[in-house]
C-alpha cells in the first residue's frame, strides 16, 4: 500500500555551513525501520514537480549515495553529497536554480531498475539557490512508497507463464521462478496443429511484457498473413545480478540448461509447439541480442536460427571499445596512448567515457548495473562469493585472471576454436543485424567478428547497416518500410518454409 504525506514544496535559500542533506525517515512507511541505499538527485529546475527521474543514463541529473546498514523509524541520516557522486561531488556544481529528491532503495536493484516497486521517495524540494561550498543543511523526508505497475491481464492471445525450476531452484537453495508472456495466433488450442516458437529476449532493463506491448499487433499481423503463423515468446533475462542472458555462470546459476531442459519443454507441452529445431527460432536486441547469439552457437543442434540485434561484444578484442582477451595489455579506461576510453555516443558525439560509466555504477550500486551484470555472467566467484571485478574501478587496471576467464564467454574464439564442428552446424543460422554507428561502440567488435565469419565464405551472417545505431536499427529501410522487424519475419518465414 502507498502512504501519503503532503507537504507543500519548500523553497531554501542555502548558506552558512558545507552543503548536507539531512533525510528523516516517516514512521508510516517504515513502522519496523528498513535499510537500502539512500539517494539524493539534483537537478535543474525552477519549479517543483512529483519526481526526479533517472534514466540509465542520468542526463544532467547529479546523483550522490550513501548504503545505510539499519534505519529507525523517524530517524534522521546526515548525506554528504561530496563523497560517493556523480558526476562529480555537489560542491563542484554550478551556481544556479535546482530541484532535489531523496530516494531509498530497500533491495538494492536501482542500478539496473530506477525507481522501481517498494523504492522509499521524498517530495521534490526545489532550491532557491545552490552554493555547494556555502549551504546550511537542506531537509528531506522518506514518506511514500512506489506502488507496484497494473499487473500484466491475460487475453485471449496473450499469457502469462511462471515456471519454477528445478536447476536454478537447487543452485539458489529457494525457489527461482522463469517468467515468460506468450503470444499465441487467433485460435490456437491445445488442439491445433503443432507451431513453430519465436523466443524473443529484451535486452538490459527490459522483461518479459514487452508481450502486451507487441502481441496485440503480433496476432493481426499473423492473423492477417503478414506474418509467419508461430507462437511468440517473451522470455525473461532478468535477476539480481543484473540480466542473467541465459548463460550457465557460477554466479548467476544454469540458465541456459534450466531454459532448454525445463522451460522450454514446458512452453512446447502447454501451447503446442512444434518440439524440434527447425521449429525454434531466436531474436534479441542488445544483451538480449548477445542471448539470442549464444544460445544459437552454443546449442546449434536446438535451435533453427538466431536474428540478433546490435548484441553486446561476441569479439572480446573490442569489449565496448577496451580490448580484454587473455592477451591484452590495455587499460580500460586509457588507450596505450593515453587517450581516453569511450563508452557512449549520441547522434555521433562522445558523450561519457567508460571511466564516468564506472562511477555511475560505483554510485547506483556494485549489484545489477550493466558492467555488474557483466561480471556476473563471465567472472569467476571470488573470496566473497561474488563475482571478481573485470578491472580495478578506481585505476581501470584489467585484471590478468578474470580476462583469462572470460574467454569461455567470448563467442569469437568459441567459434575459432571449433568452426570445423560448429560451423556446418551454423550454416544459414546466424542473421546479424547493427548499425555502424552503435551508440556503446558495439559496432567495433561486430566488424571483428562479422570479418571472420566473411573470410569464412558466410558474408550473409552479419549486416552493419550504415548511419544507423543502437535506438534507430529498427527503421524503416528502403526495401523494407515497415522496418527491420518486417524483415526478419520476413526471413524466418523463408527459412521455415525451406524446412517443411
Amino acid at each position: 500500500m502507498r502512504h501519503f504525506v503532503l507537504l507543500a514544496a519548500a523553497v531554501y535559500t542555502l548558506a552558512a555551513e558545507p552543503l548536507t542533506f539531512r533525510v528523516t525517515l516517516n514512521p508510516s512507511i517504515a513502522p519496523n525501520g528498513i535499510s537500502g541505499r539512500l539517494f539524493v538527485f539534483l537537478d535543474k529546475g525552477d519549479s517543483s514537480r512529483d519526481r526526479i527521474h533517472v534514466g540509465f543514463l542520468p542526463e544532467g541529473v547529479w546523483i550522490a549515495a550513501k548504503e545505510i546498514p539499519f534505519w529507525k523509524p523517524g530517524e534522521t541520516i546526515e548525506l554528504n553529497p561530496n563523497e560517493l557522486a556523480f558526476p562529480q561531488a555537489f560542491s563542484k556544481a554550478n551556481k544556479a536554480g535546482y530541484v532535489v529528491m531523496a530516494l531509498l532503495d530497500p533491495d538494492h536493484s536501482f542500478a539496473r531498475d530506477r525507481q522501481d516497486v517498494g523504492d522509499l521517495v521524498s517530495p521534490v524540494v526545489v532550491l532557491a539557490d545552490l552554493d555547494p561550498a556555502n549551504a546550511t543543511p537542506v531537509a528531506l523526508e522518506l514518506n511514500s512508497v512506489t506502488p507496484p505497475a497494473a499487473p500484466a491481464t491475460d487475453t485471449a492471445n496473450i499469457k502469462t507463464v511462471e515456471f519454477e525450476s528445478p536447476s536454478l531452484t537447487a543452485f539458489w537453495g529457494r525457489p527461482i521462478l522463469m517468467r515468460a508472456g506468450v503470444v499465441l495466433p487467433n485460435g490456437h488450442t491445445g488442439a491445433s496443429p503443432p507451431l513453430p516458437a519465436v523466443y524473443h529476449i529484451h535486452g538490459f532493463g527490459g522483461n518479459y511484457k514487452e508481450a502486451w506491448a507487441k502481441g496485440e499487433g503480433l496476432a493481426e499481423a499473423m492473423a492477417s498473413g503478414e506474418k509467419l503463423k508461430a507462437v511468440h515468446v517473451f522470455l525473461d533475462g532478468n535477476c539480481p545480478g543484473g540480466h542473467h542472458v541465459f548463460a550457465d555462470s557460477v554466479n548467476n546459476g544454469p540458465w541456459g540448461q534450466a531454459l532448454l531442459t525445463e522451460l522450454i519443454p514446458h512452453l512446447e507441452r502447454k501451447f503446442r509447439l512444434a518440439p524440434n529445431a527447425a521449429n525454434r527460432f531466436l531474436t534479441g536486441h542488445s544483451s538480449g541480442g548477445w542471448s539470442a547469439l549464444w544460445l544459437q552457437v552454443r546449442y546449434p543442434d536446438f535451435f533453427g536460427g538466431a536474428w540478433p540485434t546490435s548484441p553486446d561484444a561476441m569479439d572480446f578484442r573490442s569489449f565496448t571499445g577496451i580490448d580484454v582477451t587473455p592477451e591484452s595489455t590495455q587499460n580500460a579506461f586509457r588507450t596505450k596512448d593515453g587517450k581516453v576510453l569511450n563508452l557512449v555516443r549520441m547522434n555521433g558525439k562522445e558523450t561519457m567515457s567508460t571511466e564516468a560509466f564506472s562511477l555511475l555504477e560505483s554510485v547506483t550500486g556494485d549489484v545489477g548495473g550493466q558492467l555488474a551484470s557483466f561480471e556476473w555472467v563471465f567472472s569467476p566467484r571470488g573470496p566473497d562469493g561474488r563475482p571478481l571485478p573485470l578491472f580495478n574501478r578506481a585505476t581501470g587496471t584489467l585484471y590478468a585472471d578474470v580476462r583469462q576467464y572470460w574467454q569461455r564467454f567470448e563467442i569469437a574464439r568459441i567459434l575459432r576454436d571449433d568452426w570445423p564442428v560448429l560451423g556446418p552446424n551454423l550454416q544459414g543460422k546466424i542473421r546479424l543485424v547493427i548499425g555502424a554507428e552503435d551508440n556503446f561502440h558495439l559496432n567495433e567488435s561486430a566488424t571483428l567478428f562479422c570479418g571472420w565469419l566473411a573470410e569464412r565464405g558466410r558474408e550473409d551472417a552479419c549486416e552493419i547497416v550504415p548511419g544507423r545505431d543502437h535506438f534507430n536499427l529498427f527503421r524503416a529501410f528502403k526495401t523494407y518500410p515497415k522496418g527491420l522487424h518486417q524483415r526478419i519475419d520476413d526471413e524466418m518465414r523463408a527459412q521455415w518454409r525451406s524446412k517443411h
